[in-house]
C-alpha cells in the first residue's frame, strides 16, 4: 500500500503542459534563451580549461595540479552559469537537473525538453567557439581512465550527479530553503568542483549529458559516450523524487 502512494504521488506531480504556455509563450522563450546562454559560459569556460591545462603541461587534467584547476573552473564557472540564469530560467544549465526537477514536478515536461535542448546547444555552441578561437585545438572530451570499467564509471556518474541534484533541490527548490537559497548558486558550484576532485580522474566527472554532448559533437568522438546520459539521469531523477516525496510536503503546480 505505501508503495503504490508513493508510485502515485510521483505520477500526480508531473506534468506535461501547454505547447502555448511551456513552449511558445515570451516568458518560456526568454528561459531558454537564459539556458543556452549559461550552458554556453559554464561549457566555454570549463572546457577552456581543460584544453588549457593540456596545451601547458603533461597529461593535462590527469595530474593533480590539472585535477585542481579544473575542479575549481568548472566551480567557478557553474556557480556564475547558475547565478545569471536563476531568476530567468530557474538556472538548471544541465539536463540532470531538469530531469531531476520535472521527476518531482517542478517543471512540466514540454518545457523540460526545450531547456535541454537549448543546453545542448550551448555546449555545441562553446565547443565550436573554443575550437575557432584556439586555432583548431581539439575539445577535451570525455573518457574512462585505465582499468575503470564502464559500469565502475556508471556508476560513478550516478553517485555524483545524485550530490549535485540533491543539492540543488536543498538550497534552490526546498521551500523550507530560507536564507540558504542565497548561496545556492556557490553551494552547486562547490559540490561540482569537489565531485571533479572526487572522480576527474576516474570519468572526467561530467554530471552533466549536455557536458559530454558537445565535445562529442565537435570531435565527433562518441566513444562509451551513452555513460555521460544514463548515470547523471538516473543519478538526477534518484536526486528528485527521493529529495521530493521525503523531504517536501506540497501540493504545487509544475513551474
Amino acid at each position: 500500500m505505501p508503495q503504490i502512494q508513493f508510485h502515485r504521488q510521483i505520477i500526480d506531480r508531473v506534468a506535461i503542459g501547454r505547447y502555448e504556455d511551456e513552449v511558445t509563450h515570451p516568458g518560456a522563450i526568454k528561459a531558454f534563451l537564459a539556458e543556452f546562454i549559461s550552458a554556453l559560459i559554464f561549457v566555454f569556460a570549463g572546457q577552456g580549461s581543460g584544453m588549457a591545462i593540456s596545451k601547458i603541461t603533461y597529461g593535462g587534467s590527469t595530474t593533480p595540479d590539472g585535477l585542481i584547476a579544473a575542479a575549481i573552473a568548472h566551480g567557478l564557472a557553474l556557480f556564475v552559469a547558475v547565478a545569471i540564469s536563476a531568476n530567468i530560467s530557474g538556472g538548471h544549465v544541465n539536463p540532470a537537473v531538469t530531469f531531476g526537477l520535472f521527476i518531482g514536478g517542478n517543471i512540466t515536461l514540454l518545457r523540460g525538453i526545450f531547456y535541454i535542448i537549448a543546453q545542448l546547444l550551448g555546449s555545441v555552441v562553446a565547443c565550436l567557439l573554443l575550437f575557432f578561437s584556439t586555432g583548431g585545438l581539439a575539445t577535451t572530451g570525455f573518457s574512462l581512465a585505465h582499468g575503470v570499467s564502464v559500469w565502475n564509471a556508471f556508476v560513478f556518474e550516478i553517485v555524483m550527479t545524485f550530490g549535485l541534484v540533491y543539492t540543488v533541490y536543498a538550497t534552490a527548490v526546498d521551500p523550507k530553503k530560507g536564507e540558504i537559497g542565497t548561496i545556492a548558486p556557490l553551494a552547486i558550484g562547490l559540490i561540482v568542483g569537489a565531485n571533479i576532485l572526487a572522480g576527474g580522474a576516474f570519468t572526467g566527472a561530467s554530471m552533466n549529458p549536455a557536458v559530454a554532448f558537445g565535445p562529442a559533437v565537435v570531435s565527433w568522438d562518441w566513444g562509451n559516450h551513452w555513460i555521460y546520459w544514463a548515470g547523471p539521469i538516473i543519478g538526477g531523477g534518484l536526486a528528485g523524487a527521493i529529495y521530493e516525496l521525503i523531504f517536501i510536503s506540497r501540493t504545487h503546480e509544475p513551474l
